[in-house]
């Protein structure tokens, strides 16, 4: 945080109330147990916990005041009462991030938001000190948790921005107050919460709303639902990037796209300041799209093209994201089972489509599909059957009808148990395995039980 905020004043700000003597706090916890002395303890309420409950020891942990939702008597501890602890928690990281002169960076997107992320702070750690979101803490209790711990000497936040549902996005990017906004993509991937992909592609434009005035909207030119964005951002300024679309109006644009043995990437940026040579480490024609989107964002938040050249050069996989390991029996192992959506399981087989060795694809469920879960696993499955790999092997409640639809070489599980166990007689030192699936499919247990035991 940056410097000090009273109860009192957020009382004024959150129409709350103070109960005993005012206090003042420098950091904020919405976890006892990471409360250090002097801390203020924000009591959160969720559908299966209640932070009110815990006040107690917050307070034996050395908390200097509570913010809380429900009459609590405490004659140890300042106390703020509030209607409602998550608005409260937005509004002091509003506070913060106001506080704050580093340029901030909102992104959304149903794929690549994480990995842009992640390629945006490691372009900006070159001009500026660069804060960014830890993991995928990008929900509307993480964004303001991300802004809380901006400091007085960031330059740059880079904060990503998920949703469950309508009005999420809306909530986090009020909070962030960003200069500049980026949205990667829209596709059927989560769709529960928004009902079609209609709705997820106008919750993803809500993040437009929210752009500070003067600020930059960062628009993917290749999504089709591009127009609906511009028309929303009408009173913004536009910058458009593409992969493929060529025309005056793309200012940033990936050419000469090479795609060598085991998937390694190479592609020459065209941007405003001219053209660069791009080398990476990250895997699959899919990552082109995403450095595109990262190099556009962190130039028009100041970076140089040689800040944008060392950063996604220097940007290694993180685990479960198409990173390269070594298994059983010299097998290769592709872990990609952090998540999946139909589009990123594409994405999976163009890359494994590139390795020379006999290649399986291990197939886990892709979740949150609603009523396109059939037909959604079903376009992965033919998707395949048109691809050069070998063999695709799958298990899951919806994976059967991805099997089915790859034909013949398809062959399904009733567990994974028996998965691993057929995976594990297979693994050799001329087959590459790529394991994907939904975090909830926990196709991670399959990578684990085939890496090399000095590996896991």
């Amino acid at each position: 945080m940056i410097g000090s905020m009273s109860l009192t004043a957020l009382a004024d700000k959150l129409d709350g109330q103070v109960i005993g003597s005012d206090a003042e706090f420098g950091r904020l916890s919405t976890d006892t147990r990471a409360i250090q002395k002097g801390d203020a303890y924000l009591a959160l309420v969720g559908e299966r916990f209640d932070g009110n409950e815990f006040v107690d020891e917050a307070v034996a942990k050395g908390a200097s005041a509570a913010i809380v939702s429900r009459d609590i008597e405490h004659d140890k501890i300042a106390l703020l009462k509030v209607a409602d602890t998550h608005a409260a928690l937005g509004a002091i990281a509003h506070e913060n991030r106001l506080r704050s002169q580093a340029t901030t960076i909102a992104l959304t997107g149903s794929q690549g938001k994480t990995t842009v992320k992640e390629m945006l702070a490691c372009i900006l750690k070159h001009t500026g000190k660069t804060l960014s979101t830890d993991a995928n803490l990008n929900n509307t209790i993480g964004v303001p948790l991300t802004l809380l711990r901006l400091e007085q000497d960031h330059e740059f936040a880079v904060v990503e921005m998920g949703a469950n549902c309508k009005g999420e996005i809306a909530f986090s990017v009020g909070v962030a107050s960003p200069n500049i906004v980026l949205i990667t993509n829209a596709s059927a991937a989560h769709i529960e919460g928004f009902g079609s992909l209609q709705g997820i592609v106008e919750a993803k434009g809500e993040i437009l709303d929210g752009l500070q005035p003067g600020g930059t909207a960062l628009l993917n030119a290749d999504d089709p639902n591009v127009e609906q964005w511009m028309r929303r951002a009408t009173e913004k300024r536009i910058v458009q990037f593409s992969v493929t679309t060529v025309g005056p109006q793309i200012a940033y644009r990936a050419n000469d796209i090479q795609i060598g043995r085991r998937g390694q990437v190479s592609f020459t940026l065209e941007s405003p300041d001219g053209n660069a040579d791009i080398q990476m480490q990250l895997l699959g024609a899919h990552n082109v799209k995403n450095a595109v989107a990262a190099a556009a964002t962190a130039m028009e938040a100041g970076a140089s093209l040689d800040d944008v050249k060392k950063g996604l050069s220097e940007l290694a996989p993180v685990k479960g994201r198409m990173c390269i390991l070594s298994g059983l029996n010299g097998c290769c192992l592709i872990d990609d089972t952090y998540n999946a959506s139909p589009s990123s399981f594409m994405a999976a087989i163009d890359v494994l489509n590139s390795f020379s060795e006999r290649k399986f694809l291990i197939a886990g469920d892709i979740k949150e599909l609603g009523e396109e879960s059939v037909s959604a696993h079903e376009s992965v499955g033919h998707y395949a059957a048109n691809s050069d790999i070998d063999e695709l092997w799958g298990v899951g409640e919806f994976t059967r009808y991805t099997v089915a639809a790859y034909g013949d070489r398809g062959r399904y599980f009733e567990n994974q148990e028996e998965l691993i166990a057929a995976c594990q007689a297979q693994a050799g030192n001329d087959i590459a395995f790529l394991v994907k699936g939904s975090r909830g499919a926990q196709m991670d247990l399959v990578i684990k039980a085939m890496q090399n035991a000095g590996e896991q």
